[in-house]
């Protein structure tokens, strides 16, 4: 448990412990159940009188951050599910605390910011950020990941980020391959922007080129860059044998895809289609979904 008392900046040691130890809970460095180092122990390892340890244990306990256990010893309380309300304020209240405690040790809000912001994005990522500029593949990108994984995922679009970088505070960003460049991230160089490859249609193409009799090919997408990336490849397989049609998903007509005799739909579309004709196309790679979730979990795992 790394706790450092400062007796030169004006806040109580008191106060600066006890806030410590809030701080350490609030960002799971003290896991709920993990046991408190005895009044006298803290006492003789931070070199404080143990009244000041004694103090600071029983406020946390008022404020119910710690629990008694049986004997002596005090743990961190085991968090119960709360309201959304509860949890911001909750979050309100530390962050209003830390503010005064910094203004008291001299330090505008703008340092404390930047200091914060340091802080944030040196600590690894508990997300997934999909940077990508059309809604509809970034939505499909998002579902992919998410499916794979047990990380919450969020989007945005490049110029979204650009103008608020605080998005990626706590991410692990990911953009499509060939947009890497024009995402720009301050992010810390140990959680570099993870590049996401696309899936070949080499399968889709084989289905299409075993049809010998005339057919129309219909694609499902709820993304218009989607759409058209599928006219392109299935072009020379299609010859002029065969049909296409595009449908932007959700489909505002049930019946549009009753004369398709195979259906190609991404992830999210796969869902709204009916027909017994529909194909599964997954946008992304394979590999690339596994080497995003393993930096992940590589990353996770090296902080605890």
């Amino acid at each position: 448990m790394e706790i450092r008392i400062n007796r030169g900046c004006g806040i109580p040691v008191r106060e600066q412990l006890a806030q410590q130890i809030v701080y350490l809970i609030a960002t799971e460095k003290l896991k709920p159940g993990t046991s408190l180092p005895s009044v006298r122990e803290l006492a003789r390892r931070l070199k404080i009188h143990h009244n000041t340890v004694s103090e600071a244990y029983q406020e946390l306990v008022r404020r119910t951050w710690l629990v008694h256990r049986r004997g002596s010893r005090l743990v961190v309380r085991k968090q119960e599910p709360e309201s959304a309300a509860g949890t911001v304020a909750a979050l309100d209240d530390l962050i209003n605390q830390t503010i005064d405690a910094a203004r008291r040790c001299g330090y505008s809000l703008q340092q404390l910011r930047t200091r914060v912001r340091e802080r944030l994005m040196a600590e690894p990522p508990d997300h997934i950020l999909v940077v990508e500029a059309e809604p509809g593949l970034r939505s499909i990108l998002q579902e992919e990941i998410r499916a794979a994984g047990r990380w919450p995922v969020e989007g945005c679009s490049p110029a979204e980020l650009a103008h608020n970088p605080g998005r990626a505070v706590g991410a692990l960003v990911a953009v499509p391959h060939f947009a890497t460049g024009e995402v720009r991230v301050n992010s810390s160089k140990q959680f570099p922007i993870v590049p996401l490859a696309f899936s070949g249609a080499e399968e889709q193409l084989a289905l299409v080129r075993k049809r010998r009799d005339p057919c129309v090919i219909a694609v499902v997408s709820v993304s218009e860059a989607f759409l058209r990336a599928a006219r392109a490849l299935l072009a020379p397989a299609l010859g002029d044998r065969h049909s296409l049609v595009e449908h932007l998903a959700p489909l505002a007509d049930p019946d549009a895809l009753r004369a398709a005799d195979l259906v190609f739909c991404d992830t999210l579309a796969y869902r709204q289609v009916s027909s017994k004709h529909r194909v599964l196309y997954r946008l992304m790679d394979r590999q690339s979904v596994d080497y995003l979730t393993t930096a992940m979990e590589s990353y996770r795992a090296g902080a605890s």
